[in-house]
């Protein structure tokens, strides 16, 4: 972690929304086309969910496993917690960056010259001096006062802390940016970022910042001042791309919407929570009971949808009885190790593996009977002779619903009417 004192005049501001308009990215999945194996892949998955866990919830207890995983997510030996990248322009003429995707925090930043400490990575650092369009943002701005840290000293200066210690420090600065394909770009004046240049701690070299997508005044979603973004995230064993939307982006009139409330945690007000009822497994609808999955006065507890952590975390209380109905209705004995590093997997026989009866996976949100598809919440490998569970218990009351189990599904924030809408779909045809 970086260690900076900084002088804070925070005051409060009006944020000033910019003109809505609709956009499109397309996100890279970190490991997408790495050559990785499917085993190696839920392996770096399950790794990653655990060191981003870990930041989310203080209590949270990592899985016992006696297996050394042969392959570790990140460039090295460490479990970095990064899932999707997006690649865009910041600048006049446009410098590529490329900034990790986050709905658990707000601010927009990338490495910036000159930089007094930064990690190394794949693109040029952005240069200010060579954009026309670069301007520092005054300490009176809104962005500035909308930062939990910053300070002034003829200019506005952030820190922005991250819970795996990483931090950036810059200046708080506008720029135009510059979206999707050449034949269909679109440009958007003044947006705020942070202009990075004393950055640390857990980074990689495929990207040069973070993409703050959370509910706060600084994140893109308040900038481009649009009421509805979508995310729909294609195949994790495959190679295509997924789409981001902001703006308008599906059918209002299509029957096969669900939708759930959205629900603030004001200790916790960057991440998105939803409201869960149950989980039923096959025909059996499990006794859990609510408090497993309740928010606290406290800001513990509850349920986080997230695009950052890659499998479902379950509060303990709810994960062992869905481990037990599993372990109940999947007629296989239980494997005592798995190099996928999950807790639950089967013993394959290779004479089995078409008949394999595989109960049915129903998330009961508010308002919301969301049935998984088989393949977002089961792994198969006939290699091993394995079948594995792609859920974890968080070890306390906190649970996370993860990108695995939101495959070819267009997940729907309506920030208007503070609603999240399912929509099944082909996310790699989007």
């Amino acid at each position: 972690m970086l260690k900076i004192t900084l002088l804070l005049f925070v005051s409060l501001g009006t944020w000033t929304l910019a003109k809505p308009i609709n956009v499109r990215l397309d996100l890279t999945h970190v490991d997408s086309g790495r050559d990785f194996t499917k085993q190696e892949l839920l392996q770096r998955m399950t790794l990653r969910t655990n060191t981003r866990a870990t930041t989310i919830f203080p209590n949270y207890k990592k899985p016992t496993n006696p297996i050394t995983p042969l392959v570790y997510p990140g460039n090295g030996d460490e479990p970095y917690d990064r899932e999707y990248i997006a690649k865009f322009s910041i600048g006049t003429p446009p410098q590529p960056v490329v900034l990790t995707v986050d709905t658990g925090s707000d601010l927009i930043w990338t490495q910036c010259q000159p930089c007094l400490t930064c990690f190394d990575q794949g693109l040029p650092y952005y240069d200010p001096s060579n954009s026309t369009t670069f301007s520092y943002l005054s300490c009176s701005s809104d962005i500035c006062t909308s930062l939990p840290l910053s300070s002034c000293h003829q200019q506005c200066f952030y820190l922005y802390e991250y819970g795996d210690g990483s931090a950036t420090v810059g200046s708080v600065s506008s720029e135009t940016f510059t979206f999707g394909p050449k034949k269909n770009e679109i440009s958007v004046p003044n947006l705020g970022f942070g202009c990075g240049f004393l950055n640390g701690g857990i980074f990689v070299s495929n990207e040069s910042g973070i993409l703050g997508l959370g509910r706060g005044p600084v994140s893109l979603i308040s900038q481009l001042g649009v009421n509805e973004f979508s995310y729909c995230f294609s195949s994790l064993f495959g190679k295509k791309s997924s789409p981001l939307l902001f703006g308008t982006s599906m059918d209002p009139y299509n029957m096969k919407i669900q939708s759930t409330p959205l629900i603030k945690n004001p200790t916790n007000p960057s991440f998105y929570y939803l409201s869960l009822k149950g989980i039923t497994v096959g025909t059996t609808l499990l006794h859990i009971p609510p408090s497993a999955f309740a928010l606290h006065d406290n800001g513990t507890g509850g349920v986080i949808i997230d695009s950052g952590t890659a499998l479902t975390v379950l509060s303990d209380v709810a994960y062992q009885q869905v481990r037990k109905a599993f372990v109940h209705q999947i007629k296989l004995p239980v494997a005592k190790e798995s190099m996928t590093y999950l807790d639950l997997c089967f013993s394959l026989n290779s004479s089995l593996l078409q008949s394999v009866q595989v109960p049915n996976l129903v998330f009961h949100f508010e308002n919301v009977d969301l049935e998984l598809p088989k393949e977002n919440y089961i792994f198969e490998d006939h290699k091993t002779c394995e079948l594995c569970l792609v859920i974890t218990s968080s070890g306390d009351t906190s649970s996370i619903f993860g990108n695995f189990q939101q495959q070819n599904i267009q997940i729907v924030y309506d920030l208007a009417d503070e609603k999240l809408s399912f929509l099944p779909a082909l996310c790699d045809k989007l």
